[in-house]
Formats: structure tokens, C-alpha cells, sequence
């Protein structure tokens, strides 16, 4: 077994044994498996976070966007410090309505705030089907990593069910516990790789940061910036406003809310994380560093970009150290994510069906649709040939579209009615579905507006006819004004 290998598998060993031992001792009903039973500190509460926010997108699809598409890549490190602004007056009203009315997931907020389980079981669905390329990015990104950093020994297809197996072990017994755990290794291990391969490969290989760039602008015009046609400037600002609405509107993410003690964590965290999302520029600058040392490389290949140039530059063990991290970057999001999605299914799909299910038989079942979810997940993984940013994107396009619900929500005087919430999200979604599925853009369908229009992120357009759709209901079925507290 070579050193890269070793390190690789010694990290596994301990990311299982740290997610078993995180729920040992504990009454795991569903309130504690999902929301650890509302009781994270604001330091857990950020490292969940975090450990959901940067995942092997951060390390791998980062790297590879600014590898393959240059400038662009930039909207990665813009649309975090919006979402973070945001979070920092969205999240706490969040935070006290679902510890009120005791919730344990995104679309149990969105049925108690509308009196709606029909709203409920859509979000539910919503969630669920943003969450699997979600879940396929994270062990799509395992695969490469594993395959990548263990020389070939072991293939992608190999690791990604061994991954998916370590993951369904830890969550089935520990859940949000056994993630909160491991996050706390991942990010430091990923702090330290990131840092210390954004500064040490440029200045290694260029001679430092302004000579890499001033080669590849030489080499490659214009690609450090946004190009006048695709990915223009139109496409990055509404990309970035697309992404930053829906930060916080994963499934995951919005039921890590939950788990905090007190609502001061969450401006805490805002306050901290854009410090964090300079990790980044870092990833960035790895990316930039193998544009002219690892050349050629192509479609789904450029999330290779970073382990090429890493085995390039370092010997066998480090480059285990860094498959580590990488692993960990995949592992931690992945638990929340199926954990997340298995709740979905039981709490929100499976109890409206069958309304004398009791918590302990939610919780059961919860657990049980764990490895289904993975399997699920893996056949997706090992048949699909989207690059990581592009499976992200899609997801992004489907969950924002719950954003202009939740924003009304915390108004005290709502006027929006359930039916104009479940058909402004039905439109929304069937929009992404449509141009997803058929690879159409506002270009093709409109080819005579003008370049800045074409170019706009087809998750925006969806959202405006979300907004238009919710505007007209509510005039239509305009309901009594709620009075409740957010």
C-alpha cells in the first residue's frame, strides 16, 4: 500500500469511528438525530455550516472552474459574502419560529407558516430533488479524489461505495452529531491544505503571484477576465445573485438552524464566515497555477486540475494528505445531505400519508431510508458526466425558488396565500426542469434581446416568473393577513 493510499484510508477509519462515537450515550428520537436536539454552541453551529458550505466543490470545482473558465470562477467568492448579509437578519427569526413550534425541517417551517401541508410535502419534494445532484457532486468529487490521489490503485467507481458506505454508517447511528464531529476535522484539515497550496504552488512553479498571472494573460489573452458573450457580465451578476438568495435554501443547510442554543449564534457566524470564504481564493489560485503546467485538460477533466498539479509538484504522502482532506470535504456535507434527504422522505412525505405515524416510527424509518438514499446517490454518481460546478448550478436554480416564500414569511402581515406560494414554486421549478432537461438558454429562446439579457442565469428568469406568479394569485386568493410573530 503506498504512503497517499494509507493516509487516505487511515482518514476514513477515523472519520467513521469519530461519527459513530459522536452519538454514543444519547436518546437518538428525531429531534436529537436531526437537529441535535437544538442544543449547538455558536462555534458546532459554525463548523456544521461550514462543513456544509465547503465541500469538495470548494476543493475541487473551484480549482477546476478557474482552471477551465478563468474570470468567471470568480463568482465562487462573491456570492458566499452576500448570503452571509443576509443570514445575518434572516436566520434568527428563522431560529425562534422553529424552536416555538418545535420543527424539525425546511418544509415543516414552510407548512406551519402557510397552514399548508400541500406547501409541506412540495417543499419536501423540492428539496429532495435538489439534493441528489447535490449528493452526486460530493461523491463524484470522492471518486476523483480517491482515484486521483491513490495513483489509480484504487478506481473511482470503488471508492465512491466505500464513501457512501462510511457515510450511511455513521449517519444511520449518529446523525447530525456524527456530521458536527467530523466537520470539525475537516476544516481544519482543509484550512491548512487550501492555504498552504495557494501560496506554495504559484510561488513555486511561477516565482509568485504576479508572475503566474502575468504568463497566463500572455499565454491565454483575456482569460482572467469576463468574456463579452456566455459567461459575460450579465451572466455573473445574476449567477451570483441566484446563488447567494439560495444559500441558505438547501434543505441542509436551512435545517442547521435548528440545531442552535441561542439565535446570537448565527450573527456571530455572519460576522466570521466571510473571513472564511477567502479559503477561495486559495483553492483559486491552485486552479490558476496548473492553466500552463497541466494543460489539456477538458469538460469534466478540469476537476482534475488541482491533483494533477499536486502530484506534479509533491511527493506520494502529501499528496495523501491532501486526498485526506478531500475526502473529508466529501464526507462531511454528504452525511448531512442524506441525512437531510432521508428526513424529508419520512418526516414530510411519508407522515402527511399516514398522519398516526408516531416520532419514534418517523425516526425509524428516517434511518432505514439512509442507505436507499445512498444507493440512489451512487447510481447517479456512477452514471452521470457533469462537471461538479454544473450539477451545483442546477441545484441552486431549483431551491432558490423557496426563497420569495421564506421572505415573506417573516413578515408579521403575510399577505401571501398557500395556493399562491405552491404555484409560484410550480412555476418556478417546472421553468429550471424545462431548460435543464432540454439545454435551452435565454439565447436560443430569445436571440434577438440584447447580449445582456441572453446572458442571464435561467434560475433568475425562473425566480421572476415565481415572483409574477405569487403576485398574481395573492391578488386573486388573497387570504386574511397573519398576525403571528416571526
Amino acid at each position: 500500500m503506498s504512503a497517499a493510499l494509507l493516509i487516505i484510508a487511515l482518514t476514513a477509519l477515523g472519520a467513521l469511528l469519530l461519527g459513530l462515537r459522536a452519538g454514543r450515550g444519547r436518546d437518538m428520537n428525531l429531534e436529537q438525530w436531526t437537529v441535535g436536539g437544538r442544543g449547538f454552541g455558536a462555534v458546532f453551529v459554525f463548523l456544521l455550516m461550514a462543513g456544509e458550505i465547503y465541500t469538495t466543490f470548494t476543493f475541487l470545482g473551484g480549482s477546476g472552474y478557474a482552471y477551465g473558465h478563468g474570470g468567471p470562477a470568480y463568482y465562487i467568492l462573491a456570492y458566499g459574502c452576500l448570503a452571509y448579509v443576509i443570514s445575518y437578519w434572516m436566520l434568527p427569526p428563522i431560529w425562534r419560529y422553529a424552536r416555538q413550534h418545535r420543527l424539525v425541517s425546511q418544509p415543516d417551517y414552510f407548512a406551519t407558516k402557510y397552514d399548508s401541508p400541500a406547501v409541506g410535502v412540495l417543499v419536501a419534494v423540492v428539496g429532495i430533488v435538489a439534493m441528489v445532484p447535490y449528493l452526486v457532486l460530493q461523491f463524484k468529487g470522492l471518486g476523483i479524489i480517491v482515484a486521483t490521489a491513490s495513483y489509480g490503485a484504487i478506481p473511482s467507481s470503488v471508492a465512491v461505495w466505500i464513501g457512501a458506505g462510511v457515510v450511511t454508517a455513521y449517519v444511520m447511528v449518529s446523525g447530525v452529531h456524527g456530521s458536527a464531529w467530523t466537520a470539525v476535522a475537516k476544516d481544519v484539515l482543509i484550512l491548512a491544505v487550501a492555504v498552504f497550496l495557494g501560496l506554495y504552488l504559484p510561488i513555486h512553479l511561477y516565482g509568485g503571484f504576479g508572475t503566474m498571472f502575468s504568463a497566463i494573460q500572455e499565454a491565454k489573452p483575456s482569460f482572467l477576465a469576463l468574456p463579452p458573450k456566455g459567461e459575460s457580465i450579465a451572466w455573473f451578476d445574476s449567477t451570483v445573485l441566484l446563488t447567494a438568495l439560495g444559500f441558505y435554501m438547501w434543505p441542509h443547510s436551512f435545517g442547521s438552524v435548528f440545531t442552535a442554543r441561542r439565535e446570537k449564534a448565527f450573527r456571530q457566524n455572519a460576522i466570521v464566515m466571510p473571513l472564511y470564504q477567502l479559503i477561495l481564493a486559495f483553492v483559486f489560485f491552485v486552479g490558476f497555477a496548473a492553466v500552463l503546467k497541466v494543460p489539456g485538460l477538458t469538460g469534466p477533466q478540469i476537476d482534475l486540475a488541482l491533483f494533477r498539479l499536486s502530484i506534479q509538484a509533491f511527493d506520494p504522502w502529501f499528496v495523501g494528505v491532501i486526498g485526506a482532506a478531500g475526502v473529508l470535504t466529501a464526507l462531511v456535507p454528504g452525511s448531512m445531505i442524506m441525512m437531510t434527504t432521508a428526513t424529508l422522505l419520512a418526516n414530510n412525505i411519508y407522515r402527511p400519508l399516514n398522519g398516526t405515524a408516531s416520532d419514534q416510527a418517523v425516526s425509524r424509518l428516517a434511518r432505514r431510508l439512509v442507505p436507499i438514499v445512498a444507493l440512489v446517490a451512487v447510481y447517479f454518481t456512477l452514471s452521470g458526466g457533469q462537471t461538479i460546478v454544473a450539477l451545483l448550478l442546477m441545484g441552486y436554480s431549483f431551491v432558490t425558488q423557496l426563497f420569495p416564500a421564506l421572505v415573506m414569511s417573516l413578515h408579521r402581515n403575510n399577505p401571501l396565500s398557500s395556493t399562491a406560494v405552491f404555484a409560484g414554486i410550480v412555476v418556478g421549478i417546472a421553468t429550471v426542469a424545462a431548460t435543464s432537461l432540454t439545454h435551452t438558454t435565454i439565447a436560443i429562446l430569445f436571440p434577438g434581446l440584447p447580449e445582456a439579457l441572453r446572458d442571464l442565469n435561467i434560475g433568475i428568469v425562473a425566480l421572476v416568473l415565481n415572483v409574477l406568479t405569487l403576485a398574481v394569485v395573492s391578488v386573486i386568493t388573497r387570504r386574511v393577513p397573519s398576525t403571528s410573530s416571526a
